[in-house]
């Protein structure tokens, strides 16, 4: 109860009390009381009337207080909510950008590895084209990689006592390579092959070739001798007796002339 109130009550108290005594001492007439009754009932009513105006009042404003306390903790609420949200979405974005990041980084670590291995082949393939310098019978040359490749397979396979393959490769040589420093070279061992497969016509020709491009070769000598010797065999005794005496001439002090010496003082 609040405090006016609680005046106004012990004020009504003491009206009545002093209108009971004066009821009692005669004081009043009987009109005079009742009014005076009448008077303090309708003060009384009104403080009552003021009292439950206020306590109203009072109870609307707590309640429209506690309605915007309300309000304002609900406001609250929803402004941490979206704030959690905001965050749990700037963790998702993180996340996601992380996970992009990791795949970039594994893009570019995928490229440069490819780069490096493309540089490589790169590399070979260049290193394969670059001329070689090669020594073949007491000549020196540049050739490249796959010209001395296939060269030394051919010779390989005429080694191995295969000579129908080695005219083949030698002959497949010889037209891929017209130019090739190995030529000499290579139309010694043709001539070779096809004198010890008895194709003694086309040895004579080959050895020719080679003895007309490079009569001072390492190999004419012996070139030469097989070219007697092929016309030997084909029962041309005449050109075999001239083909010695050439060798003779031509290459004194070798073993080719050494052996056509040999073999032409038998053809007497």
């Amino acid at each position: 109860m609040s405090k006016p109130f609680a005046y106004k009550t012990s004020a009504l108290a003491l009206a009545l009390l002093v209108v009971s005594g004066t009821s009692s001492a005669g004081l009043f007439e009987d009109d005079e009381a009742r009014r005076a009754i009448l008077d303090l009932r309708q003060k009384v009513e009104e403080l009552r009337a003021e009292t439950d105006r206020k306590q109203s009042t009072t109870a609307q404003e707590l309640s429209g207080a506690q309605q915007e306390q309300s309000n304002a903790v609900n406001g609250l609420r929803q402004s941490l909510q979206d704030i959690l949200n905001q965050l749990e979405q700037i963790k998702a974005d993180q996340a996601k950008l992380r996970g992009q990041n990791e795949q970039l980084s594994k893009d570019v670590s995928d490229l440069q590895r490819q780069l490096r291995d493309a540089n490589q082949i790169t590399d070979e393939r260049l290193r394969n084209l670059e001329p070689l310098t090669v020594t073949v019978d007491g000549q020196s040359f540049k050739a490249q990689q796959t010209e001395k490749k296939d060269f030394e397979s051919a010779l390989a396979t005429l080694r191995q006592g295969d000579f129908d393959a080695a005219q083949t490769l030698f002959t497949d040589f010889l037209n891929r390579y017209g130019s090739s420093g190995y030529k000499p070279s290579a139309l010694f061992w043709l001539g070779s092959a096809q004198y010890a497969v008895k194709n003694y016509k086309d040895a004579i020709t080959t050895l020719r070739q080679l003895l007309t491009a490079a009569p001072t070769h390492q190999r004419a000598p012996e070139a030469m001798l097989t070219v007697a010797n092929s016309q030997l065999e084909m029962k041309d005794t005449k050109a075999a007796k001239k083909t010695f005496e050439d060798v003779q001439a031509k290459y004194p002090g070798t073993d080719a002339a050494s052996v056509a010496k040999s073999r032409a003082t038998k053809l007497k």
